[in-house]
């Protein structure tokens, strides 16, 4: 099995507070991740705010050095590559960021987002062949180029700036996209529209996706397979009917449990059963990070971080409550995704 893009045992940690009272904080502890070269997969990243979702993404793209572990993009260390290779890695890996407006100049037509990857990546012979390009690129998102080309960024909506910002990712063919919360900045009624649109694009030019959101309604609508952060660790990854339909680490039962259901005879959350946080407590806890939260919790859970069970053919968690499954490791947990090589 060949990867494409791969996070090995990642960990970057932030620093805080002045020289004398220093204090850091890991935003990302011993994450690994498997995106195959072939054939595509959808993959979601889900998980509450603060949970490393970003950090992650960032480390992908390198735009952030780990502490420890590595990233590598067909089999080559992110921060070693040549300036040939690291324009080919940018060719190939693109992003949709979270902001719809904060991405644009505003002092540009949104005609600039668009003209500059062409330009840069030599991607038309001519203005001519480079309009067709991105007329093109448009209309497979749903926009108009008429109503769309010619405009500056305030005066699209929400959800055209960042089907615009689609299209841009679409130009270049990329192998991968990296959409860090492509939709929770845009209308609930466009952004079925946008994932579909996404889901489009990854199958009509054979592109992989990487979906990071906080939403495991759009997770499970778009994904493959899932992969589940808390406080910067995998705490379940696998197929995404099996962690959805049938979530295994409190956590992610905790999440699923949050979602609202249309019965006006079951409350909202009522299968839940969430501890409040004890701050003290988490600060001396050198095991579970979730412990404090957990309604499952043992003693050993607090004593030693658990490592991954592998409770079905495509699926692993993190908690002692399996303990009797197999123990896998945290670079091969891709075998728990589902990734048949």
């Amino acid at each position: 099995m060949t990867a494409l893009l791969e996070a090995r045992n990642v960990t970057k940690v932030f620093g805080s507070g002045g020289l004398f009272k220093r204090q850091e904080t890991p935003a990302l502890e011993n994450v690994s991740l498997f995106i195959r070269e072939s054939p595509l997969s959808i993959t979601g990243v889900v998980g509450e705010s603060g949970s490393g979702k970003t950090t992650l993404v960032r480390l992908l793209l390198g735009f952030l050095a780990p502490a420890e572990g590595e990233v590598l993009y067909k089999g080559r260390d992110l921060q070693k590559m040549s300036r040939d290779e690291r324009l080919e890695f940018r060719r190939e890996v693109q992003v949709i960021f979270q902001d719809p407006f904060e991405v644009y100049n505003p002092f540009y037509k949104v005609d600039h987002v668009l003209t500059t990857p062409v330009t840069k990546f030599h991607l038309a012979r001519s203005k001519s062949e480079a309009r067709k390009l991105i007329e093109d690129a448009l209309e497979v998102i749903g926009l108009r180029p008429e109503e769309t080309l010619g405009r500056y960024p305030h005066q699209l909506s929400g959800g055209q700036r960042q089907r615009i910002m689609v299209a841009r990712a679409s130009l270049l063919r990329p192998r991968i996209i990296l959409a860090d919360e492509p939709v929770s900045m845009v209308d609930a009624s466009l952004r079925a529209t946008i994932l579909e649109s996404l889901r489009k694009l990854s199958q009509k030019f054979d592109m992989s996706l990487l979906y990071i959101t906080h939403d495991l309604t759009t997770a499970y609508q778009i994904s493959d397979s899932i992969i589940v952060l808390y406080q910067g660790s995998v705490v379940e990854v696998g197929d995404v009917e099996l962690v959805i339909k049938n979530p295994q680490h409190p956590y992610t039962r905790l999440l699923v449990a949050s979602i609202p259901v249309s019965d006006p005879d079951r409350s909202w959350g009522q299968d839940s059963t969430p501890v409040l946080v004890s701050k003290t407590s988490t600060k001396l806890n050198r095991g579970c990070k979730f412990v404090d939260r957990c309604p499952f919790a043992m003693s050993i859970c607090r004593e030693n971080p658990p490592p991954f069970f592998q409770t079905d053919g495509y699926r692993a968690v993190r908690c002692y409550l399996y303990k009797e499954a197999s123990v896998i490791a945290d670079e091969t947990m891709e075998k728990a995704l589902g990734q048949k090589g």
